[in-house]
Parts: structure tokens; sequence; C-alpha cells
């Protein structure tokens, strides 16, 4: 269980009154539309069953949807924000556990509890008035890998894909500049502290580059890389790349597809670490109201680095089915069934641990938005 002592719950308090005191302070403010501060949010919930009934009552291989045959609060978000005219910025407050996913926080992780942690982004934004203007981005920020978001109402499919969940990070902290060259062609360039850390644990900075180009419309291609050392200090090796290439095409108004590709390696002590895989999506919308989404994908982890099972040559797929009605625009409602397949027995059965190389689980999950 999460610890919820008395200082974890001051914190979680005080972050609670501060950001409902920005809120209040922001509805005050002069309705000149340059000034006011946006508000907005969501909660999201869902149920899994998992048909192998693990004694764990975990799905394996995921990192948001890990608790089966629960009621489960995914992700509770309030965002403030204020446009950059020049000067603006966005805070993300999260509470759920989808975030303590993100943040490192037990039972999923071993991070201590502090304030920063329900902090999924706070950032400052300048625009510079140089050329086609430089924005310029100070704080916590999500990554610029992946095709997929944290925020499940912003992806297709409900659970996250094998690639968001491991090969590339979530969040960076440090600087951001962005200058778009054109309409349809801009630049990000990212000097950060490293691979989900608000304090670097050496002494170098990790670099990022996000490239995006619309050659058309309807087309849309990125470019994303991270290159740096991940390991702490006093650990001669740990240079840590990944690339991460998006294609997007709308084929009609109703009718999308995505691909997903990622590279990434690890240099240890032992020896080079790799990892690589590919997702590809596809979605139609019937109307404004409703829409399935398919998505399948290969995962490659030779030596089970990133994953952490350490299993050698392990190779696994997935194929998700999901289907969304949304209710008056404030109301998402998801049904999905997933089913994942290994070339190794990773998966459990009962109190069975690690016999099974397939895992079928079905999940219905509801966002309201406000």
């Amino acid at each position: 269980m999460i610890n919820l002592g008395s200082k974890p719950v001051r914190n979680a308090g005080l972050l609670v009154t501060s950001a409902l005191f920005a809120v209040q302070f922001a509805l005050g403010q002069s309705k000149d539309s340059s000034q006011a501060v946006a508000v907005s949010g969501f909660v999201d919930a869902y149920y899994s069953k998992n048909f192998a009934s693990p004694a764990s009552r975990t799905n394996k291989l995921r990192n948001f949807d890990i608790p089966e045959n629960q009621i489960n609060l995914n992700l509770a978000e309030i965002v403030l924000q204020k446009k950059a005219q020049p000067i603006g910025f966005r805070m993300d407050v999260d509470f759920g556990t989808a975030n303590d996913v993100v943040q490192g926080i037990a039972p999923y992780g071993t991070t201590p509890y502090s304030t920063l942690t329900n902090i999924q982004q706070a950032y400052l934004t300048a625009v510079i008035p140089f050329g086609n203007g430089l924005t310029a981005d100070v704080g916590k920020f999500v990554t610029h890998m992946g095709y997929e978001v944290i925020e499940s109402k912003d992806n297709w499919n409900y659970s996250r894909s094998l690639l968001f969940a491991w090969a590339i990070p979530y969040y960076h902290t440090g600087l951001r500049l962005t200058y778009p060259f054109a309409d349809n062609f801009s630049v990000a360039l990212h000097v950060v502290n490293g691979w989900n850390s608000t304090i670097d644990n050496n002494a170098e900075k990790s670099l990022g580059l996000a490239v995006s180009y619309s050659p058309s419309g309807s087309t849309g291609l990125i470019l994303n890389v991270m290159d740096g050392f991940e390991q702490p200090t006093g650990v001669d090796v740990g240079k840590k790349k990944v690339f991460d290439f998006i294609v997007t095409q709308n084929v009609t108004d109703a009718f999308a597809l995505t691909l997903n590709a990622d590279y990434g390696d690890e240099t240890l002590i032992s020896g080079l670490y790799t990892w690589k895989g590919v997702a590809v999506y596809g979605r139609y919308a019937f109307n404004a109201k409703s829409a399935v989404a398919l998505r399948g994908e290969i995962f490659d982890d030779p030596r089970g680095y990133a994953t952490g099972l350490g299993v050698s040559g392990l190779n696994v797929k997935e194929v998700t089915a999901t289907y969304e009605y949304k209710f008056a625009d404030a109301l998402l409602l998801r049904g999905e069934a997933r089913y994942d397949y290994a070339n190794s027995p990773i998966f459990d059965k009962g109190a069975n641990v690690n016999t099974e190389n397939g895992q079928m689980t079905f999940l219905v999950g509801i966002v309201a938005m406000f």
C-alpha cells in the first residue's frame, strides 16, 4: 500500500488547496483573454478483468492499467494554463495510480513521496521575438517521445502500448526551445536532467530533439531523439539513446492511421542492451460521438532489459480493440479487449507464476471532463 502518513497527506492537501486558490485567483482576474488563466481537468476510472485470474491481481507488462478485477482511480488531473503573450505558464496537478507509476511512487516504485510527485508538469513559457518566434519552456514537462500520452482520453485506445510503457521516458526537467521554421516544419531542442528525473543522478545533461514536418494537411512526420548518460555519478558507462519515429495519415475525415517505431540502447559494464518495436494504429469515427480503434504491435527486448524481466530473447506482441462513446463531450466511455502474447511464459494463471505465454484482458473505462 502507498504510505499515506501525516506528511504526505499534508503535502497533498497543500497541493489541492494551492490549486484551488489558483483557480479562484484565475477566475477573479481581468476578462482580458490575454491575461486569463484557463482551467480544465478530468477524472478517469476503470475496471479491468484478466481472464487468467492471476493471484497477484495485476496485468503484467502494463504500466497504467495494472490492477485487475478492481475498480480503480486511474488519474485525476487539474490543469492551469496561461497562454504566453509573451509570458505564460502551465501546471498539471495529478493524483491516481497512473501518476504513481509515472512518478515512481510505491507500490509501483521506490521513490519517496513528495509534493513534486503530484506535479506532472509545471513550466514557465516565454515567446522570444526572434524570427518566427522562439518558444522557451523551463521547468518540468512531459516527454516529446512517443505517439501516446499519459492521459487516456487523448489516445485512441485506453491501455497504453508496449512502446509507451517500456521504450521511452515519461517526463523531463530542464529547458525546451521550439522554433517554427514554417507552418508545417518545426524543431525543438531539449536540455534536461535526464529520464524521469527532477534532480539529476549525475553531472551530465541529456539532449533531446523533436523534428515535426507535415508534407500535406493529411500527413505528419515526426522524429524524436533522446541521448545522454542516465547512470549514477561514479559509473563510467551508461550512455542511453532512443530514436522515435511517428507517421500519421488522415485517409478520410473519419478514418486515420498511425505508425510508431522505436529503437533504443544503453551501454552498461555488462555490455550493450537494446530494445526496439513498432506499433500500428487505425481509428474510424462513425460520427462525432462514437468510434472504434485497433492497435497492433511488436516489442523486441533481446536481453529483457527494457521490461526488467531479464528474459533472454524476449519478444512480445499485442493487439487491442477499443470502442468509445462520448456523452455531450463531457463524458467518455470506452470498452476494450486486449491480448498480449510472448515467446516465453512470462504471464500468470491463478497462483501459477510465469506459466503462460498469453494474457487476455477486458476493460471498461470512463472519463469525466471539465
